[in-house]
This record gives structure tokens, sequence and C-alpha cells, in this order.
């Protein structure tokens, strides 16, 4: 029996436009009823994924940052958390900074989140719309959301640092990727979120040990559940290990076409089509 749902956020609950339908909203509702715990599991760092834990008033703690966080959206109580170590923080950004990558460090992983940055190259335009995006939805805390620094190597040591990432047109950020993975020796967890569609790719460098799959194992584990209780939703390749870790594993219609011709993995409708409500 199906006791621990776990969704993946955009491409998945959120439709093309970044809403939850009423469908979605009333399967997650009937979900909790019954006695399900429900929770979000998202690239996204607290703070921007808060809004929807609000709004769809779960009843677990969310998973944020690819599973570096377990944070309660309204409390703020944070139940896990994992820290990048200064010497390895110092490396990706060096590596960043050779690459000619724009990084952003998300930190303050017991309050709301900040998040850090240091240069955004005119080329850039999905960060530059990112920040945007997210100064929009914080509104009047957009400052506290959000700071520009001179140099992110010099507030290394007075931060707790969740997660470091870069992003940019798919090539480029193939190629960073394989450089830090050279680089970093496992000392982190590198996750892409790659859509070929946009060309964009998102890299996420995590605490080793990080991803959704360990989060949501964790989650399951303080639940008293097995994997068999767990069904899971998503849509890119973040999602792929606790894809692989949960008893029922959905990925969505507009998923990555390896997702969706895994055998091992159930199938529903596109975002756009309430694939998450077909799915519960």
């Amino acid at each position: 029996m199906i006791k621990l749902l776990a969704l993946d956020l955009d491409g998945t609950l959120l439709d093309s436009s970044g809403k939850i339908s009423p469908e979605n909203r009333r399967a997650i509702k009937r979900a909790e009823e019954i006695g399900v715990l429900v929770t979000i599991a998202t690239g996204r760092r607290f703070r921007d994924a808060q809004p929807v834990g609000l709004e769809i008033e779960l009843n677990a703690p969310m998973i944020c940052h690819n599973g570096a966080l377990l944070k309660y959206a309204k409390s703020l109580e944070t139940v896990d958390v994992s820290i990048l170590p200064h010497e390895t923080l110092s490396d990706i950004l060096r590596v960043g900074t050779e690459f000619g990558a724009d990084a952003m460090m998300s930190c303050d992983p017991h309050g709301k989140g900040i998040l850090y940055y240091d240069r955004v190259s005119e080329a850039n335009l999905p960060l530059q719309s990112y920040i945007a995006w997210s100064k929009r939805l914080h509104g009047k805390d957009a400052e506290s959301a959000i700071h520009h620094v001179e140099n992110l190597s010099d507030i290394i040591h007075i931060n707790e640092t969740v997660h470091v990432s870069f992003s940019g047109t798919c090539s480029p950020m193939n190629e960073l990727r394989e450089v830090l993975q050279s680089e970093l020796h496992l000392s982190a967890n590198i996750v892409a979120t790659v859509y070929p569609h946009l060309d964009f790719t998102l890299l996420d460098i995590l605490p080793y040990g990080a991803s959704k799959g360990v989060a949501v194992e964790n989650l399951a584990l303080s639940s008293e559940l097995s994997k068999e209780n767990v069904m899971v939703i998503g849509d890119n390749f973040n999602d792929m290990e606790m894809l692989e870790y949960a008893g029922t594993a959905v990925v969505m219609g507009n998923a990555s076409p390896e997702l969706l011709e895994n055998e091992k993995f159930e199938t529903t409708l596109s975002n756009d089509e309430n694939g998450v409500a077909l799915a519960v």
C-alpha cells in the first residue's frame, strides 16, 4: 500500500504556466485524507519551492535542492540538511571561474535561504531570467532572498552552502559537467536537469551522497515505510534516483525519452494534461 507520495515540481506537478491545476490539487488532498504523506521533491531551493508547499498545505517536509535539504514549508523546521565542505566549494568555484561559467551559491539552510552570485554574463539569458523571476516571486523579500557580492570565494567561510548551480546551453554545460566530475573526484554529487527543446541545462553540485533518491528513502525510513510504500512522479534526469528507488515510479508524458522508454517505470499524461492527478 502506498503511504508516501513524492512529486517533482517543474514539468510534473506544475503545468507549463507554473500553476497547479484543480485536478492535481484535488488528487493530492484525497491522498492526504486517506493517510498518505505527500511531499515535493524538487531541484528548486527551499525559498523558491516554499510558496507551492504552503499553497497545497503539504503534510510532510519538502525535499529541496535536489535532496540536500528536508524542511517544512510552514514551520521552517529543518529536518535534515547536507552542507558542501569549504574545500569542495572552493574547488567548484575555481573550476567554474576557469570555465567562464556563472555560479550561484544557495546558503542559509536553517532560514528561508539566500542565493549569492557575483557575475552574470551578458550571454546567459536563462540565468538573467531566473534572477528576475525569483525577485518577482519574493516581492518585498527579494533583497533578503538574492544577494549580489563582489566575489563568491570571499564568503564561502562565513556561510553554510547547500549547493552551487551553473546554467546555460546544453553543449557547454555538458562539457562543464565532465570537467567538474574529473576535478572533484567524487567529493560532490553533480546533477543535471536537461531541457533539449530549450537548449538549456542546469547543473546542481550537491554534497556527496545527496540526491532526491536518498532524501525520499530517508523520509520513508523515518516514517517506518519501505520502498514498496513509496510512489514518486518525475520528468527529468534529476528524478532518476528517486524513480529507481520507489516501489511505484511514474514518469510524465512530457518526460525525457530515456525515462519514457525505461520499462521499469509507469507512464502518465503530460503536466498540461493533469498527469499527476491521473497517476494518483
